[in-house]
């Protein structure tokens, strides 16, 4: 059987990130930045008030405190406002936050340093210069790269990129993924199924994980266990795809007709994985394009898992990530497993916490038959177990696999 690493090793050698496309920075949440944006202007890009107060120049209060220091009120100044005003000495301006201080103001006295008054205030508190003040160029400075390239856009990137005048932004687009179910016994979850069919779980549930993952899903849904058609939905979903995953297409008696239908668009690969659920996978690269194409398991369970394991990791690289793999911790485990030999071992489980002592605590789910969705539902990680491992007693330490959802 091929290893674990060295199938993922084929998989992800076959990545390729999208070509960079130009978007509106509010669609521009969870890509990749493909370029370095430059502030073409300083933020702030004018001295503002950083409270409500009075602009003044710090030395005419410096006294306040130690002898009564009042400045007179020569006006108001909004935040938004266009009119540039000029401030002599031993005078003040009312100002709100946001508001631009007027010219020769070096400090903002908040209104709860004075008296309040508005025609004649009465300073309680001295303030040096620059306090309460938010300096041109504090935050970004004029030639500052805002968003590097390669940095992920999340909602701060997005109000940076707003503040420093963009409304587009180069990048990495969400690689698009196609997935497809194959089977006769196939039925919608909108129908009825008939006795001996069953209801369609993996376009749905693969589809969902990939959209996790942070692909572009489009959920071909079912199609027959024959091979023509099969070739032909194929063919026509590598135009639109950086990525194709059919389950059902590997395992049963069908699996050599579906196998030589997709050998006919490239190469492809149905092997044993050591690894458990899931050992029965293919892969190959179908196309003009050589797109990556996966061949997942008929049960969801082990459909589900060999995703995690080979396709995640694909997608991720796929959109520029430097670990596209899972964080994995150590966890001590709270009731014994067993384990295959010969074949690495992705368990469900739940990862906990010790309150007491903040060490990281490991239940299993669910007895160990591949086809058992349900305790997968419940999982939020699974335990790793080597190749060589059997069994694991409660108490030892083990590697865990954590499965955090976006969201």
């Amino acid at each position: 059987m091929r290893s674990v690493d060295e199938q993922l090793g084929r998989a992800l050698a076959a990545a390729v990130r999208p070509a960079p496309v130009r978007v509106p920075i509010a669609e521009a949440q969870g890509m990749l930045c493909a370029e370095d944006v430059v502030a073409e202007q300083a933020l702030p890009g004018f001295d503002q008030a950083a409270v409500d107060g009075y602009a003044v120049r710090s030395v005419d209060v410096r006294l306040a405190g130690t002898e009564q220091v009042r400045l007179p009120v020569v006006g108001e100044i909004t935040a938004g406002s266009r009119q540039p005003r000029r401030l002599q000495p031993g005078q003040t301006v009312r100002v709100v936050t946001g508001a631009p201080l007027p010219t020769l103001a070096d400090a903002v006295v908040p209104v709860g340093y004075t008296d309040g008054h508005h025609a004649r205030v009465t300073v309680h508190q001295p303030v040096p210069s620059a306090a309460f003040v938010r300096r041109t160029g504090e935050d970004v400075q004029t030639g500052d790269v805002a968003v590097r390239r390669g940095a992920p856009i999340g909602p701060a990137q997005v109000g940076l990129l707003a503040a420093v005048g963009r409304a587009k932004v180069l990048v990495y687009p969400k690689p698009r993924v196609s997935v497809i179910s194959i089977g006769d016994e196939l039925v919608d979850v909108d129908r009825t199924p008939s006795p001996g069919q069953v209801y369609d779980v993996n376009s749905y549930a693969l589809a969902a994980a990939a959209r996790d993952a942070g692909a572009e899903v489009n959920r071909v849904g079912i199609v027959p266990a024959e091979g023509r058609k099969i070739r032909e939905l194929v063919e026509s979903r590598l135009l639109l795809s950086e990525i194709v995953v059919i389950a059902g297409g590997v395992g049963g008696e069908l699996s050599g007709e579906i196998t030589a239908a997709l050998a006919e668009l490239g190469d492809v690969d149905t092997t044993r994985v050591a690894m458990h659920p899931g050992s029965v996978q293919g892969f190959g690269r179908l196309g003009p394009d050589a797109v990556p194409t996966f061949l997942l398991p008929s049960n969801p369970m082990s459909a589900l898992v060999v995703f995690e394991v080979m396709v995640r990791p694909l997608i991720r690289a796929a959109q520029g990530k430097r670990n596209p793999q899972r964080r994995v911790i150590s966890a001590r485990l709270l009731s014994p497993v067993s384990s295959t030999k010969g074949r690495k071992g992705f368990l469900r489980a739940q990862l906990l916490r010790d309150e007491t002592n903040g060490e990281y605590l490991v239940q299993p789910l669910g007895m160990s038959g591949s086809h058992l969705l349900a305790a997968l539902a419940e999982a939020n990680c699974l335990i790793l177990v080597d190749e060589e491992t059997t069994d694991v007693a409660v108490g030892d330490e083990v590697l865990v696999s954590f499965l955090a959802q976006r969201g």
